[in-house]
């Protein structure tokens, strides 16, 4: 009897009481709505960037880079809404943030969460090495400080476009976040380059992902030179 009860008070706690964030999650700082450079200048001098300095990131400079990605923003008429247009409101990508030398955060796999602007943990340690292993022995993506993968879950696609959705929204979607990031780097003085050369199996093994398939990485950091 007694055992039934105890049993069924944990099941309680259980549904009932909030789940505690993981450890080692980082809440990001607020990041800035207007800039120094223009639209304009940054398109001038966007580049590809394949070469880091060792200076670490700092945790500004993430909050501005992920916000530019994929954050919060207000279109208007929908209400909260994200930086990056994506075929029919559907967000099917995923933000992934791999840490090696960022002041603020320790090294480690983390997942954006765009709603709470914050950084959560999926796996500790520096895995830039074994990151770019899996992307046929890139240098950059070991050498830089950290690097942003963004993976996709198909389904959320398929349930609503079928084929179409994968074969052609998705690329449109990659291709609206990359951007941003390509720009907002350049205007921050960063450098970044789009790298789409690695084993999706062994990526998937990296970051520990199950049900969503890689489909872009992005290297950051300051440009060497």
């Amino acid at each position: 009897m007694y055992f039934r009860i105890i049993i069924v008070f944990m099941l309680t706690l259980f549904f009932l009481c909030p789940v505690a964030p993981a450890q080692g999650g980082v809440k990001l700082p607020e990041p800035e709505k207007k800039g120094k450079v223009s639209v304009e200048e940054a398109i001038q001098e966007r580049r590809s960037v394949r070469d880091f300095t060792d200076t670490p990131l700092t945790l500004k400079e993430v909050s501005q880079i992920l916000w530019a990605a994929g954050g919060k923003t207000v279109d208007g008429i929908t209400g909260p809404t994200r930086a990056y247009p994506s075929a029919g409101g559907l967000y099917p990508l995923e933000i992934y943030f791999v840490a090696g030398n960022v002041t603020g955060v320790e090294p480690g796999i983390y997942r954006y969460d765009w709603i709470e602007h914050s950084l959560v943990i999926v796996k500790e340690g520096d895995y830039r090495a074994e990151l770019a292993a899996a992307s046929w022995g890139q240098r950059m993506i070991s050498e830089a400080p950290a690097t942003i993968v963004i993976a996709l879950k198909s389904e959320k696609v398929m349930r609503r476009y079928g084929q179409r959705g994968i074969s052609r929204y998705i690329s449109m979607d990659a291709g609206h976040l990359g951007q941003n990031v390509h720009l907002i780097v350049q205007s921050m003085g960063l450098g970044t380059v789009m790298i789409g050369a690695f084993s999706d199996q062994e990526i998937m093994k990296v970051m520990g992902l199950r049900k969503e398939t890689p489909i872009y990485i992005m290297p950051l950091g300051h440009p060497l030179g």
